[in-house]
């Protein structure tokens, strides 16, 4: 026996139980006839001339029905006599190369057979201007030199600072549009000074490019969409200021807090920016944010195959495996982390052999007052909170709360012959 299983010996994990956690959501059903009534609206779809070349920004992982929407855009360009390309607007994402992102685009969904156009990635830019504090300004050079462009994006809270716009639709043209190198000067200051220059740099692209309009979306706690608007550019910060209450209103959470153990299956880009989304877990990459769930030791498992290797988000986590170590590509994680300037979400956690190995240890050293009550949630990823695993512990609490259905029977944690924790 070796001492790290010396040290585990007599260490006890929790019977676990599977509960539903019902959240109370509005859901948009006909997304095709609500896409078709915005896109009819005054000064939307009427900018789109005949004969325009029009880019359209495409590139929020994890987005609702993202094809779907990106197909009806194009559709309605089409018809109205332009002629639509999607441009990857994701910053660095994608190993910051012009096939990593058109490959992050096809891991959404995004083809050109899916989507019905061509698909332009390059990371070339342009620059276009200053903020006031001489930071350059940069844009696709594809989106730059058409006719029009259209944004399409989610808004949601950042995972790493606070600011009037977020993830949305500033953050889309500053930063998705940037490409790697608009990025990289978006980072410069850290994130810190982020939501400004966010707002900055947003403000002068509209002002000197050819921005037509922008389809905006908020979702719900399962992840759906419950509000899409469509939105004239000269309205697009303000609209982006006026959504992001409702997205964080509309968030999910985990509904026991604080716990002692946080298992995460799996994380990953497609999941999250970072990996898993801090406000959920609670643990930000920055001390620019804060929120979500305080959870004194966090696990996580493994990486999505959708993520290729990219491991951004394993560096807040306390303890993870050998399994997910062994898929890491370092170059694709760390030219993502480079160009934001935050290396901490790519920092090692401890290491252990496998599962079952990662949570004797993160039960053993959670600081619980008594070992045989550990309050242990597990989820498979910060995309999917509706069903989730507590441990016995907490099933007093779930029992009390109106929101939250048992589904199951206590059971012990399986493991299968390489300690690989099961279903």
């Amino acid at each position: 026996m070796g001492i790290i299983q010396e040290l585990l010996k007599g260490i006890q994990l929790p019977r676990v139980v599977k509960i539903r956690q019902n959240f109370k959501v509005t859901e948009i059903s006909d997304i095709p006839g609500t896409m078709r009534q915005e896109l009819a609206k005054a000064d939307i779809g009427d900018r789109v001339k005949p004969g325009m070349r029009i880019a359209i920004a495409v590139g929020s992982r994890g987005m609702d029905r993202i094809p779907e929407l990106v197909r009806l855009t194009v559709a309605e360009i089409r018809q109205r006599g332009g002629e639509p390309f999607v441009v990857p607007a994701m910053g660095s994402h994608g190993g910051a190369t012009a096939a990593g992102q058109a490959k992050v685009l096809a891991s959404l969904g995004v083809t050109e057979e899916s989507v019905g156009c061509p698909i332009v990635s390059s990371m070339e830019v342009v620059e276009i201007g200053k903020i006031s504090n001489g930071l350059a300004v940069h844009i696709d050079k594809n989106a730059y030199e058409a006719d029009g462009i259209v944004i399409i994006n989610r808004i949601k809270p950042h995972t790493a600072y606070r600011g009037p716009c977020e993830s949305g639709l500033a953050k889309m043209l500053t930063i998705g549009l940037g490409k790697q190198k608009g990025a990289e000067t978006c980072h410069m200051y850290s994130f810190k000074h982020m939501a400004e220059h966010v707002f900055e740099m947003a403000k002068v692209k509209l002002a000197c490019c050819k921005v037509l309009f922008a389809i905006a979306t908020v979702e719900n706690a399962y992840d759906k969409i419950s509000t899409l608007v469509a939105v004239p550019a000269e309205k697009i910060m303000e609209v982006d200021q006026q959504l992001l209450p409702e997205a964080k209103a509309k968030m999910p959470r985990i509904l026991f807090d604080p716990i002692d153990v946080l298992v995460v299956d799996q994380i990953g880009k497609e999941i999250s920016g970072d990996g898993m989304d801090p406000n959920i877990t609670g643990r930000f990459p920055t001390p620019y944010a804060s929120g979500g769930l305080d959870a004194n030791k966090v696990v996580v498992l493994d990486l999505t195959k959708e993520t290729n290797g990219n491991a951004c988000g394993m560096g807040v986590a306390d303890y993870t495996t050998r399994k997910l170590f062994n898929k890491i590509d370092f170059e694709y994680t760390y030219s993502n982390l480079i160009t934001n300037t935050t290396p901490g979400p790519a920092r090692l956690p401890m290491m252990l052999a496998d599962d079952r190995e990662a949570l004797l240890t993160a039960v053993k050293t959670c600081n619980a007052r008594d070992m045989s009550k550990v309050k242990l949630v597990r989820i498979k990823d910060t995309l999917h909170i509706g069903e989730i695993i507590i441990s016995e512990a907490l099933l007093p609490e779930a029992q009390a709360n109106p929101d939250i259905e048992i589904c199951g029977e206590l059971m012990e944690m399986e493991f299968d012959e390489a300690g690989n924790l099961l279903d």
